[in-house]
């Protein structure tokens, strides 16, 4: 279910939506004439070097995507820059601080979530662990792994969007 779809009242005048064959953004409202836009919500994650090459990878503990391959990294919140959002990420699920941060790609992503379908713009980014040794399994994460990037394999990664943010880190420079 879209995240539009939810909405079965105006949260402004409480009438009842007129059902439509497209649940599009943005609702409208038929009563007060209220206009509210749906749009993606944002994620930042990183690729986090060690001082060898390696890439820090987490074991999801949770659904979507539980026990795949996945890099630091979650939704960003109200008030958060993406790089902002990205290291808090980063300290909650592995508890690392980072250095030399750099912007690599941006992706769609669509985030399933219970009964609701989210869509997202993951944000990847690349960085430098300050203490890589320091990697620890936190929120959300069963394991930590340190690999080589080419050596991560493609069936083992979460998201399509991680896949193509693999891509872009692997392309010679």
């Amino acid at each position: 279910m879209k995240p539009v779809e939810l909405f079965r009242f105006c949260p402004r005048c409480g009438i009842a939506r007129v059902p439509d064959n497209h649940a599009q953004s943005p609702f409208r409202c038929g009563g007060c004439e209220l206009v509210f836009y749906f749009n993606p919500t944002v994620a930042a994650a990183a690729f986090v070097y060690d001082s060898q090459g390696r890439v820090l990878l987490i074991r999801r503990e949770k659904e979507p995507s539980k026990g795949k391959l996945g890099v630091p990294g979650g939704f960003i919140d109200f008030g958060e820059s993406a790089e902002e959002g990205m290291r808090r990420e980063v300290r909650e699920e592995v508890g690392l601080e980072l250095d030399r941060v750099r912007f690599l790609v941006s992706f769609p992503n669509i985030y399933h979530y219970r009964e609701v379908t989210y869509p997202v713009v993951d944000l990847y980014f690349t960085a430098l662990a300050v203490s890589p040794e320091q990697a620890q399994p936190l929120d959300a994460v069963v394991s930590v792994e340190w690999r080589l990037p080419h050596e991560i394999p493609d069936e083992e990664i979460a998201f399509p969007s991680m896949r193509v943010a693999l891509r872009k880190l692997l392309e010679p420079t």
